[in-house]
């Protein structure tokens, strides 16, 4: 029993935390990975059950120490598939977000990035669209008290700052070009920043957009009030 408990709770575990890895950088294919992630947590849900089994009926032989790591173990490899799918349900299944859904941002530099990627790059609009103004209506253009001139540096700035990739940089028509990795799985998410002047102030409209995947899980939604909020508190600006 002890036996089985540790490999079912450390087998399952590897599945889950590696399937990302192994997706990123081993050339695992996608469906390959979530097929290791869904099996890893039958194996930890096994591991559960045979922690509960050891518990009930041959407690005075039990480590207490080991079983509850191997306890933990399992908790994670079911929690962290469970957390993702949550996720999905609780957002719309779109990965194409932009704060001007009238006059979105065009990616330049980024389309040749993509010439692969199974999402294409061009906006399109319609159902996406509605999707996106339901989920997330406080999504928008967003205003600085700030000449372009001025504000411009501070946004290059703030895509380093948060660790994006940038591609491209034009001071003509104030945009930039970047591309953001996640963690765990390594999926690329094309970002394009576009800065216009309105009198003395100026507007920033950002969109991202995910490479692969029919959902992002809220995360381009999620990056872009990130670089917001990271932009407004290194300009000192409050929220419009």
């Amino acid at each position: 029993m002890k036996f089985l408990v540790a490999l079912t709770s450390i087998i399952g575990f590897l599945m889950v935390v590696l399937a990302g890895p192994l997706y990123q950088f081993a050339g695992m294919e996608l469906n390959m990975s979530f097929t290791l992630l869904r099996y890893g947590v039958y194996i930890g849900g096994a591991a559960l059950v045979l922690i509960l089994l050891q518990v009930l009926f041959v407690r005075k032989n039990i480590r207490w120490g080991a079983t509850f790591v191997y306890a933990i173990l399992a908790l994670i490899t079911i929690g962290m598939p469970l957390s993702m799918m949550n996720k999905v349900k609780s957002v719309p299944p779109i990965h194409d977000i932009t704060t001007d859904v009238n006059n979105p941002p065009m990616f330049d530099a980024i389309i040749e990035l993509r010439k692969d990627a199974p999402n294409p790059v061009a906006y399109e609009g319609g159902e996406i669209t509605k999707q996106q103004l339901d989920a997330y209506p406080d999504l928008k253009t967003q205003v600085f008290a700030a000449s372009i001139s001025e504000l411009y540096p501070h946004a290059l700035s703030t895509v380093k700052d948060l660790g994006w990739e940038i591609a491209a940089s034009n001071t003509e028509n104030h945009t930039i070009e970047a591309t953001d990795t996640t963690l765990w799985f390594g999926f690329k998410d094309d970002v394009v920043i576009r800065l216009t002047t309105q009198g003395e102030k100026t507007l920033v409209d950002v969109r991202s957009k995910s490479r692969v995947g029919g959902s992002d899980l809220g995360k381009n939604a999620e990056r872009i009030n990130t670089f917001f909020e990271t932009l407004r508190e290194r300009t000192n600006s409050p929220a419009n």
